[in-house]
């Protein structure tokens, strides 16, 4: 007998193939295991914990869209904020909706704007390069945004929020608007870049979404409003996968002007301030100039190119979180001044059509991938502390056991998904060996550390 496959069950078959294939359902940190979010306050290094969910809490979809429900709370540590900012990272209540399948804007490229313009893996929100601010040039000075919400600036010098806010982020280069926290940047500890440019993580220890590695392809870290992915900063150098692993690299660059009269198409504008100390070169957006080239390794005016990559064998347009050789953050950053796709994303109060709920019957790592993962220990040897550095996504929480030679358990710790580092004190304990045991609910891996005194 032949079986007859109705028009509803083969939509339900096809739906089903999509989720498990398509990054833009499978990509997600999903909280399944109530993984809470905490924050420091000025003067105490001790993390707070607070009572909202960390990471995304649920994934929904059906054949064209793509459902992320988050409270926009990251799993690592948030704040301190140094800059005066009174707020915290709080509960967003956000419902994204993305397409599943993203097309090219065919049309005027649509500009990035002020606010949300993707969502990380982790649910938390990218903004683009501004926070608001403008020069005004009837009263020479800054107004808007944060410093001066009372008054408008001419929108025509915009300040760059990441030279100028630097003081106001937190360890992991993130911090909130009214609530909402976000990252304008790579979303990787200062402490990770090979010349670290803020002294916050020295105090206000924290990490961040990922750790990049100049050695393999970066992972994808989020999604644009358009609905394409976004990459961390190494990439294959050529379009079809090959050439080797190098960094992606913005084809933006300062312009040699002393004054601010005019753009870098030559146009005349209302002044700004002459470039000094207090108003250096890259202070404003539009200080910067695009360049156009056909190098593979330099990326386009949206910040992003076509490109083969683990999650899309196939190719498909991507965006990169730029850095410089320093790892430290290169305008536009993320994505911008302009979208490569329509901007589609929106964030709705309620799901009006058929769904899916997202639940992978194999989340967690296998034991092949847990003996694969590349994990740092340092100091080793060490006299009071230990770090246990993950140097790539961590999808799920990572049990983490310090045990003395003979066996007993010391201490132990979870490395919680979306974060990177967990800790262990040593400064109590004797001189010796020590074994750090590295597991979750399918394997586990050991690494021997040494305490000296």
């Amino acid at each position: 007998m032949k079986k007859i496959i109705t028009t509803s069950a083969f939509t339900l078959l096809s739906i089903i193939c999509i989720a498990q294939t398509n990054p833009a359902i499978t990509s997600w940190l999903r909280n399944t295991t109530n993984i809470m979010g905490r924050h420091y306050v000025s003067g105490n290094s001790t993390s707070i914990n607070d009572n909202v969910s960390a990471n995304v809490q649920m994934v929904q979809y059906s054949d064209s869209s793509v459902y992320i429900t988050t409270h926009g709370i990251p799993a690592y540590i948030t704040g301190p904020f140094l800059d005066g900012n009174p707020s915290f990272a709080s509960d967003q209540k956000a419902i994204f909706k993305f397409p599943i399948n993203p097309t090219k804007n065919m049309g005027k490229p649509t500009n990035t704007t002020g606010g949300n313009i993707g969502i990380f893996i982790n649910g938390v929100a990218l903004f683009d390069y501004r926070d608001g601010v403008s020069w005004k040039s009837s009263t020479n000075a800054l107004c808007g945004g944060p410093i001066k919400p009372q008054c408008m600036g001419d929108n025509v010098w915009n300040r760059d929020a990441i030279p100028a806010e630097k003081k106001g982020f937190d360890c992991s280069k993130g911090h909130p608007a009214m609530g909402n926290y976000h990252h304008h940047q790579n979303p990787s500890a200062f402490k990770l870049d090979l010349k670290v440019i803020s002294t916050i993580c020295n105090l206000y220890d924290a990490d961040g979404l990922y750790v990049i590695d100049s050695a393999k392809h970066s992972p994808l870290i989020g999604f644009a409003y358009d609905g394409f992915p976004i990459y961390g900063a190494y990439a294959y150098k050529n379009v079809d996968g090959s050439g080797g692993i190098v960094r992606m690299k913005s084809s933006f660059s300062l312009r040699n002007i002393t004054t601010r009269t005019t753009y870098s198409d030559g146009s005349t504008v209302t002044a700004g301030p002459d470039v000094n100390a207090t108003y250096p070169l890259g202070y404003f957006r539009e200080d910067y100039q695009y360049n156009t080239t056909t190098a593979s390794d330099y990326l386009d005016d949206h910040n992003g190119r076509f490109c083969v990559t683990p999650e899309y064998p196939n190719g498909i347009y991507c965006y990169f979180a730029t850095v410089d050789s320093n790892w430290n953050s290169a305008y536009p950053y993320v994505v911008g001044p302009t979208f490569y796709g329509p901007k589609v994303v929106a964030k709705v109060t309620s799901i009006t059509e058929n769904v899916t709920t997202y639940s992978p019957t194999n989340a967690g790592v296998s034991d092949k991938q847990i003996k694969e993962i590349d994990i740092s220990i340092f100091p080793n040897p060490t006299n009071d502390l230990v770090a246990i550095q993950m140097n790539d996504i961590t999808k799920e929480n990572i049990d983490i056991a310090l045990y003395d030679i003979a066996g007993k358990l010391i201490q132990k710790t979870i490395l919680y998904q979306g974060s990177t580092i967990a800790y262990f004190d040593t400064q109590t304990l004797y001189q010796g060996d020590y074994i750090v045991k590295i597991s979750n609910a399918h394997s586990n891996i050991t690494k021997k550390i040494t305490v000296i005194k």
